[in-house]
């Protein structure tokens, strides 16, 4: 599979990477022989990029991930990790002496010396505004606990406030064909000063694979049945924001977009794939079957230009008003 280097930090990843929150918590339940295997799948079929966190689980995807390359050390897989959802969201707990704290759980969790790549999760927004922070992911690289460090963002402006610093590696930012508005500023800019894109919930949470109905029933212990209206965490962070029932309508109209050869999720994935400026993109995987067809689409043809202008009309006409205006 091919590769982009991230911003930078120099170190490489995979165009599809894996995401894996669904390993640890938060999408019902995965059980640990499922989740090895998935990560298996994903790393056979080209993936060499691993997005976690020291919260997925608290720390049962870290420690998952762990296991698997404990025993493929034949293997060079890319971990990034984030850090700063396991305390109370407020400015004041971003400090150096925390961010060692996490640091040293999520090492020794994953087993490393070094992390690859740590990233803000989410904070506050004042946070992307502090000196003391930035300095303080300074000395986490001057210390070696970690190789580089990024962050993972819910707004474009966001995006922006860390991009103009100048030690980011990375932002990791919800970016799809149901959220279309990092593409006006944020790609640019983060071109422009060699910042790496990790693109998330790229398929608005399953919306864009084209297989839920108004009737769909999820999980009790999923986000997708208890923050549909942000009520655990950002309402962003599931099904992009958009309204479920308007969005399965939509996502009906995507479906039918799909050029032959493609799933609708491919569709969602080779769109991401070829925005210029995106490093990677981290689907998320509950089987071994949805890694490998995730994966896959790095290696399908590029989307006709008439594809590409129907995806846009279909975000103006029925999606970008109910997502621009808040992220």
């Amino acid at each position: 599979m091919d590769e982009r280097v991230i911003g930078r930090s120099g170190q490489w990843a995979s165009v599809v990477g894996l995401g894996t929150w669904q390993l640890g918590a938060d999408w019902g339940d995965v059980d640990d022989k499922v989740a090895l295997s998935v990560l298996e799948t994903a790393a056979e079929a080209g993936v060499t990029f691993f997005d976690t966190a020291d919260v997925y689980g608290d720390g049962r995807s870290e420690e998952t991930i762990a296991s698997f390359l404990r025993g493929r050390p034949d293997l060079h897989v890319l971990v990034a990790t984030k850090m700063g959802r396991r305390v109370e969201q407020i400015p004041g707990n971003y400090i150096l002496d925390n961010f060692r704290e996490w640091n040293d759980r999520s090492r020794r969790n994953l087993g490393v010396d070094r992390v690859d790549l740590v990233q803000l999760h989410c904070p506050p927004t004042p946070v992307y505004s502090s000196d003391a922070v930035f300095d303080a992911l300074d000395t986490l690289v001057e210390e070696e606990r970690v190789a580089a460090y990024g962050v993972s963002v819910e707004t474009c402006a966001e995006a922006l406030t860390a991009i103009a610093r100048p030690n980011v590696a990375s932002v990791q930012i919800i970016l799809n064909p149901f959220r279309m508005k990092p593409l006006t500023e944020v790609l640019p800019a983060a071109r422009e000063a060699g910042v790496g894109i990790i693109a998330r919930v790229p398929l608005a949470s399953g919306l864009l694979s084209g297989k839920y109905t108004r009737d769909t029933v999820f999980a009790a212990d999923d986000h997708r049945t208890y923050n549909r209206h942000g009520e655990a965490f950002d309402q962003g962070e599931t099904f992009s924001g958009v309204d479920y029932g308007a969005g399965v309508e939509a996502a009906a109209e995507f479906a039918a977009l799909a050029p032959e050869g493609y799933t609708p999720a491919q569709l969602a994935l080779r769109w991401i794939i070829e925005q210029d400026g995106v490093t990677t993109v981290i689907p998320g995987a509950r089987s071994p079957e949805q890694a490998r067809a995730n994966a896959a689409a790095a290696k399908l043809p590029p989307l006709p230009e008439e594809t590409r202008t129907a995806i846009r009309e279909l975000y103006d006409r029925r999606i970008k008003d109910q997502v621009e205006h808040r992220w």
